[in-house]
């Protein structure tokens, strides 16, 4: 079993410092007419996190099946309705860069789909879109 721990100190407003209890800090802010938005809120934060993750155990797996990386992109678009009031879908646009053969970037996507923070995202029922999408050599 691994324990994450996590602090949250107001700072002014709705300005939050972030700790994860080691050497490894961040600010959260809400923009309004109080703050002007010094860092991402923390639902953007989540969605951060889930892009984050996705390349992380992309670059992982790909070293694990001996795949060379020349370059990986990760965008998101995360929709938030008012009706749900939190993040309902997800898209994900994922450039790879490397001269494997296709069949082995594809499993090393299906892999990576078992990322620690999609997981959470999948069992709260998020509904996520994933283009995998190879560089052409001329691009």
């Amino acid at each position: 079993m691994v324990k994450l721990y996590a602090n949250a100190q107001l700072i002014q407003d709705y300005k939050i410092a972030l700790d994860d209890g080691r050497a490894h800090g961040l600010i959260v802010d809400l923009a309004s007419d109080k703050s002007k938005g010094f860092g991402p809120t923390s639902l953007e934060l989540c969605v951060m996190s889930h892009a984050g993750c996705y390349a992380t155990i992309f670059a992982l797996t790909a070293a694990k099946m001996r795949i060379p990386l020349k370059g990986l992109g990760v965008k998101v678009v995360a929709v938030k309705t008012d009706a749900a009031g939190t993040i309902t879908e997800e898209t994900f646009d994922i450039l790879v860069e490397t001269d494997a053969p296709e069949d082995r970037v594809n499993r090393c996507h299906e892999l990576t789909l078992k990322c620690p923070v999609g997981i959470i995202f999948e069992k709260a029922g998020i509904k996520t879109t994933y283009n995998l999408k190879r560089m052409e050599k001329n691009e």
